[in-house]
């Protein structure tokens, strides 16, 4: 009796904690097909008819790792290095793709013998337009002439194949693609890397003083003014130099270099047809940063004789004697000094240029500079803004010292526009809006 009396009691007391709310419901366990890492479900009183709810999955936490040697991996990562293309980003933010034909060298160095490799991309495999999906590459000079055309290009392209005669180029050349009657993207660029031939100098007087200074009479066995008798004597004892030779090719997506200054901006366009080394050592120097807030230090708008003249910068000191720790051999460019056009500052010695250059205001005052110093692109907009320097009060007048030094703000590089046959990118070159001595309206 006395059993069957603690059986009763032991019965009454589970009954009433299994009802108490302070009392935890132990979890059913989770079913199999739910990823471990997902937290356990409890389960739904039985009072209630509303279906389990149970939150999305979230896959990507489910989602095996791919290794880094993947090819899945090395694409994403190749796609990144071409495109500038995050791999790591969602879909929805990544740039939509280039639907339009591309190229791009390949390297920029080049052996002579090659290859000279770019690669052409179609774009939109869609179109099955084939007149509009055909592919041309011109090969155009500096005076806007076809050297050569290779037609229906497409991936790895060695141009030395493809197009004659670019193993005996002798100043650089525009590569330009080409969609039925379109030109496409930026031209690649094609410089011949040769050795300048030697400079020829005499010691000369200047116009109006009594300076002696060292002139440039020529290059190699070329006389820079044939119809000087002067020079006839002289020729006699110039030394032959070594025959030029190519000694490979520099391939590169030709870009201009955008100026902006607290007067306004100016785009310049470069030449690397006419001296391939100046003009590639001011692209890099404003790419990596090196003039970002110098400024014009020298500054003269006039000459003696009251012709427009320069606006000097390029030197991070702004003293007149600085420079980036180097210097270049003379180049010798025949590109004419004319208002907009810009030039190497240097030293008395020829090859003593740095990073100090100059833009010519007039044909009347810096006539006298052509191959004298090394003249290597010109401003294709950005007219107010020269006008506007040239126009800055002068401090000191005998050194062109401006009062307040006109600030380089930074310098980029921005893509160069295509190039087409007949077209000859040099007759963009601005044109002066103001008179000597007159404020020009600044572009602020």
């Amino acid at each position: 009796m006395i059993k069957l009396v603690h059986l009763l009691t032991f019965a009454l007391i589970v009954n009433a904690q299994a009802q108490s709310p302070e009392t935890p419901v132990t979890p059913t366990p989770a079913p199999a097909t739910v990823p471990a890492t997902e937290p356990a479900i409890a389960p739904t009183p039985a009072s209630t008819s509303r279906p389990v709810q149970r939150p999305e999955r979230d896959a990507t936490r489910t989602r095996p790792v791919r290794p880094v040697d993947s090819p899945d991996v090395a694409d994403r990562l190749r796609r990144f290095r071409e495109n500038a293309i995050d791999p790591n980003a969602p879909p929805s933010s990544r740039t939509p793709p280039n639907t339009s034909p591309t190229m791009r060298p390949s390297r920029l160095y080049c052996a002579a013998h090659g290859p000279l490799e770019i690669i052409i991309r179609r774009g939109d495999v869609n179109d099955r337009d084939e007149a509009n999906q055909s592919l041309t590459l011109m090969l155009i000079d500096h005076n806007s002439e076809v050297l050569g055309i290779a037609k229906d290009v497409h991936g790895r392209v060695n141009v030395l194949e493809v197009i004659s005669g670019v193993d005996s180029l002798e100043r650089a050349a525009w590569l330009q693609l080409v969609k039925g009657d379109e030109p496409i993207g930026s031209p690649i660029v094609i410089q011949p890397i040769r050795e300048p031939p030697p400079v020829r100098t005499t010691r000369a007087i200047r116009p109006n003083s009594t300076a002696i200074y060292t002139k440039i009479i020529g290059w190699g066995d070329r006389p820079l003014d044939p119809d000087d008798p002067t020079i006839d004597e002289v020729r006699k004892s110039w030394i032959a130099g070594d025959p030029p030779i190519i000694s490979g090719f520099k391939t590169y997506t030709d870009m201009d270099v955008l100026i902006r200054t607290d007067h306004g901006e100016i785009l310049v366009a470069l030449a690397p047809d006419e001296a391939p080394s100046t003009a590639w050592n001011f692209r890099t120097l404003a790419r990596d940063g090196f003039y970002d807030r110098s400024g014009f230090h020298r500054v003269v708008p006039a000459d003696r004789d009251g012709n427009p003249f320069v606006i000097q910068g390029g030197d991070p000191t702004l003293t007149g004697n600085g420079g980036p720790g180097f210097a270049l051999g003379l180049e010798p460019s025949t590109l004419p000094h004319d208002y907009g056009v810009i030039s190497m500052a240097r030293a008395d010695e020829p090859h003593s240029a740095g990073s100090q250059f100059f833009f010519a205001l007039g044909r009347e005052g810096t006539a006298r500079l052509d191959g004298q110093y090394c003249s290597f692109g010109y401003a294709v907009s950005g007219s107010r803004a020269v006008d506007s320097i040239a126009a800055t009060p002068i401090a000191d007048i005998t050194e062109g010292r401006p009062a307040t030094i006109p600030v380089i703000l930074t310098m980029r590089l921005v893509n160069a526009p295509a190039r087409m046959p007949g077209i000859d990118r040099r007759n963009d070159r601005i044109k002066s809006r103001a008179k000597v001595g007159e404020v020009a309206p600044t572009a602020r």
